[in-house]
Formats: structure tokens, C-alpha cells, sequence
């Protein structure tokens, strides 16, 4: 399906993303979605970031850790710089909109559209047949949670670029059903910002840099979590994987070394500078140099927010008080959009 001929949307701009809570949080979460949230609170007005724990129960998880890992992606927020002020944080089935607006876009989105998403496909592999229909839907539930809030923008990894697609094909197929032109955005993916993020945009595994650092890695050894002390830290970096030679001086020598270039990147995007700045300082020099200063920034950079974490956690009540407000604003905001809908659909009142 294409989007073209469709209306313009006249609303205003509004920023939604959503993170899981499953297995902690590490650098690559950080890098990749926190930095971006802070940074897009000071860009737009309205930003809402959501704990999206109805996407995380799609796979096995130990119900007794739920809450708790909930309040811990939300501390990691609050710790990272996002304002619960200027933002709206909140938990997601705390609003029971998300889950209204699925089942009408269950009867929008069309079978072909879902069966083509990959993340199924590669989350599944085999066993297709016995994935939960849950795991099947996300896709539909992640285009719900954007359009509750008619948002017009929504920063994404590249794994999430095709599922954001999609949202647009419902937003717009939902408009032209239903004749109601412009009523829904099509939202427009923030995928990059300044030129040296994209060495922070997909942050690697430290023992396998063809494989992107992951929660759901049984190895903790793979990746640096929020919660790591520096000693942890320390001896995380100094056992990634390298090989023998020293960094080039150019960016271009990093071709064909992908966990040195995953190293580099890694300092770059810490570091808010180029690779080509790293490569200037650290280039022609050994691991056994380059490490250390690494494992230094990191703990310069992640201690204070680690410490952070640890004081909100040890205040459930405030954190709690904090999650139940931004729920709140996050319903006023998408009950009047659902109200919308009902009538637009047709539901009895």
C-alpha cells in the first residue's frame, strides 16, 4: 500500500516511543533511545515515552519481575535526563487506550501487511505455528500506541523502520475506510540525528560485533548494562572481542574490522564526536591503550546515571507517583482521540 493522495494531517506535532521492559537495560539502549529522548524534549513540546510492558509480555517472561523491571526502565528515563515536566512518561497498559485502538486497527490492518514483517519471521524462525498471536500482533499494537497519541514523529532503530511503515498504512487506510481524510498523522521516523551518531546508532556485541547488543544475550559479558559498576565495566571491555592490529588513523582503515570499528564507535557516540576525531587521538596505538581509555569514559559517563537509577529505585513510592501522573496526561490526551474514533466507526453511544 502507498501513502499517496493522502491528507495532510493539521494537528500538532507530537513525539511517541516506547521502551520494553525486559532483562535491563545496556549502552545500546541508552545510546540508541535514551540520549534521543532527552534530546527531543529541547526539539519538540509534546513528547510522551512509554514503558511498554504489553509488548513485553509477547515473549516468556517471569511475571514476578514485571513491575519491577517496569520501574527500572523508568528510572533509567528519569536518571538519563528525560524531565518528567517538559515529557510524559508512563506505563502502558496503565492506559487503556493502547489496547481499545488494537483491536479497530486489528480490523484495519490486513493479514498480508502483518505476515510480511521480518522481526516475526526472524523471532519465530521455525516455529511460527507456535508463537502466540500476541507476538504476531505486535506490529498492530506498536501502530496503536503511536496513533492514541496522533503522533507525527517517532524515533526509530532500523529494526523498527518497517513496523513504522506499517503504522502508516493503517493510519491511512483507517482515514479512507472510515471517510475521515487527515484524521490520523502519518508519522515520520527520526532515525538519525548529527552525522556522528550513526556510530552510535547500532551498538554491536562485545564478543560478536555481526550481532547488535541485546538484552536477551544469555552472556552478560556481551554488553554493559545501566546497572554495571566500574569494575564490571572495566573487565567487560578489557575481555571484548579485538584483533591483533593497531586502530588505523582513517576511518576507512576500520573496513573489514568490525569490532574495532563497533569499539570506535562506541567511544565516538559516548563521546558525542566523530570516529574520525577518535581514530585522530587513538590511531596507530594498541588495544591495550585504547581499552582503558574507553573503559574510563564509560564510567565517567554511565556512573552517575547508574547511581541515579539506584536512588530512584530505592523510592518505589516517588517513581510510582511519578509513572501514575504522566498516566494521566497520557489519557487525556488519548481519550479524546478514542472518542473520536468510536464515533467515527460507528459504535453505539
Amino acid at each position: 500500500m502507498t501513502n499517496e493522495g493522502a491528507v495532510t494531517y493539521k494537528g500538532p506535532e507530537r513525539v511517541f516511543s516506547g521502551v520494553q521492559p525486559t532483562n535491563g537495560l545496556h549502552l545500546g539502549n541508552y545510546l540508541g533511545a535514551l540520549v534521543k529522548f532527552v534530546a527531543l524534549q529541547e526539539r519538540f513540546k509534546e513528547c510522551i515515552y512509554c514503558v511498554v510492558d504489553l509488548h513485553a509480555i509477547t515473549a516468556d517472561l517471569d511475571p514476578k519481575l514485571l513491575a519491577g523491571n517496569t520501574r527500572e526502565v523508568a528510572a533509567a528515563f528519569l536518571a538519563a535526563g528525560v524531565d518528567p515536566t517538559k515529557s510524559i512518561i508512563f506505563v502502558q497498559s496503565a492506559v487503556r487506550q493502547h489496547t481499545e485502538l488494537t483491536w479497530i486497527f486489528n480490523c484495519v490492518a490486513r493479514m498480508g501487511w502483518v505476515q510480511r514483517m521480518t522481526q516475526f519471521k526472524d523471532k519465530a524462525g521455525k516455529h511460527a505455528e507456535r508463537m502466540s498471536v500476541g507476538l504476531f500482533d505486535y506490529p498492530v499494537l506498536m501502530a496503536a500506541d503511536i496513533l492514541a497519541y496522533k503522533a507525527t514523529h517517532v524515533p526509530v532503530g532500523e529494526d523498527q523502520t518497517q513496523h513504522l511503515e506499517l503504522t502508516r498504512d493503517i493510519a491511512q487506510k483507517f482515514n479512507n475506510d472510515f471517510g475521515a481524510p487527515g484524521f490520523f498523522p502519518l508519522p515520520e521516523g527520526l532515525i538519525q540525528g548529527p552525522e556522528n551518531e550513526k556510530y552510535g546508532a547500532r551498538i554491536m556485541s562485545l564478543r560478536d560485533a555481526s550481532k547488535k547488543m541485546s538484552k536477551s544475550d544469555p552472556s552478560d559479558q556481551t554488553r554493559i548494562n545501566l546497572s554495571d559498576d566500574a569494575d564490571a565495566i572495566a573487565h567487560k571491555i578489557k575481555k571484548a572481542t579485538t584483533d591483533p592490529n593497531p586502530l588505523p588513523e582513517t576511518v576507512e582503515g576500520l573496513a573489514g574490522r568490525a569490532e574495532a570499528e563497533n569499539l570506535v564507535g562506541i567511544y565516538a557516540a559516548v563521546a558525542g564526536v566523530s570516529a574520525a576525531d577518535v581514530l585522530k587521538e587513538f590511531g596507530g596505538k594498541g588495544f591495550g591503550t585504547f581499552k582503558p581509555a574507553l573503559a574510563d569514559l564509560l564510567v565517567t559517563k554511565l556512573g552517575p546515571i547508574a547511581g541515579e537509577m539506584r536512588r530512584l529505585m530505592a523510592d518505589p513510592g516517588s517513581l510510582d507517583g511519578i509513572l501514575r501522573q504522566g498516566a494521566a496526561r497520557a489519557a487525556a490526551i488519548a481519550e479524546p482521540v478514542l472518542d473520536d474514533v468510536r464515533k467515527i466507526v460507528g459504535f453505539w453511544r
